[in-house]
């Protein structure tokens, strides 16, 4: 069943980056209390992914926070390695890069993308999504392209 507006999100963990390594970080840590901007992309260093999607909200950052949010995350079904590096050369130090390494929180959301047929396996669709206190306020799901999870959606959203 695909999360929708109203719900609140499921509990899960991730991995993130931190000073000393690879550090798990779990939902209630992310969403409780805070007004949260969660974006996904079916994975880093992808083309629509890397040279547009996360882009915009690194450039949109600041008028993303303006309007009340606590933090902004980028999850992607990739590694913790390669969410590191993929924000470090995207100069996203103010994103909170959310590697969901095996899928597993893209498939409680219902928003798992099957790319086995390119060799890609089991990824997170192109979504954003606004989250108050864990209750799910936005939710915007591409089905080619990204805008209506762009960093200016969402914005207009807010």
């Amino acid at each position: 069943m695909t999360i929708k507006v109203g719900d609140k999100l499921p509990e899960g963990a991730f991995s993130v980056m931190g000073s000393e390594g690879p550090k798990g970080i779990t939902t209630s840590e992310i969403f409780a209390g805070k007004k949260v901007v969660v974006f996904a992309v079916p994975g880093a260093f992808t083309p629509t992914c890397a040279i547009a999607h996360l882009p915009g909200f690194v450039v949109k950052y600041d008028e993303i926070i303006a309007k009340g949010v606590d933090t902004v995350a980028c999850l992607s079904v990739n590694d913790v390695f390669v969410m590191d590096a993929w924000g470090k050369s995207s100069n996203a130090e103010n994103l909170l890069m959310l590697a969901d390494g095996n899928g597993t929180y893209a498939t409680a959301l219902g928003l798992e993308l099957d790319g086995t047929g390119f060799g890609m396996g089991v990824r997170s669709k192109r979504f954003a999504m606004i989250v108050n206190d864990g209750v799910v306020e936005l939710l915007n799901v591409d089905e080619s392209g990204f805008d209506v999870s762009s960093a200016e959606a969402v914005i207009e959203a807010l």
